[in-house]
């Protein structure tokens, strides 16, 4: 990367607002620092106070999501290294935010996490707290990371339907990525 590519980039975010940016592995120190980081520029912006909670609980869970993912899939070191590295990007939308964030998962866990979103994204308000509450009541599954609740709650969260993309990266690999608005 060059001093053009750099300005190059910085003029990308300042046009899409964004507040907060980060591509790399995401250690659970980093998850934090990030974390902390949001907690100090909402404490600065009391017009967005009611989104403050939303906005943190989804950025938490979409870096839990990208860190549990790896920790659950790795095979090996590189593979680790891979999985476990991710973006996140939070930008300001007028009066709202967006959280942006992306990693590789497996081509053969993709068909499966489509259609866990798809099946989500079909549901209404109503829909999504009864598939909620119904989750609640289920067991976790044995090897399973959490409850399997997380993409219901962002999407509960979101003021919009939430937006996701699975386009090809290389070998085993594919990139997916999800935005949720608040």
């Amino acid at each position: 990367m060059n001093a053009h590519d750099v300005k190059a980039l910085r003029d990308i975010l300042e046009r899409s607002h964004i507040i907060l940016s980060f591509n790399g592995p995401l250690t659970q120190s980093v998850i934090e620092e990030l974390g902390d980081a949001i907690r100090r520029h909402l404490e600065g912006d009391s017009q967005q106070s009611r989104h403050n909670a939303d906005l943190f609980s989804v950025y938490i869970e979409l870096t839990q999501n990208i860190r549990n993912y790896a920790a659950q899939r790795a095979q090996d070191a590189e593979d680790t290294r891979r999985l476990n590295s991710g973006t996140v990007l939070v930008a300001l939308e007028g009066d709202s935010y967006a959280i942006h964030s992306g990693n590789l998962i497996h081509r053969d866990d993709a068909a499966a996490l489509s259609a866990r979103l798809d099946d989500i994204l079909a549901l209404d308000r109503p829909g999504l707290k009864a598939a909620y509450k119904e989750r609640l009541k289920n067991p976790i599954e044995d090897g399973a990371m959490g409850a399997g609740l997380g993409f219901l709650q962002i999407a509960r969260t979101s003021s919009r339907p939430i937006e996701y993309d699975l386009s090809d990266a290389d070998g085993d690999y594919v990139f997916f990525s999800l935005t949720v608005h608040l």
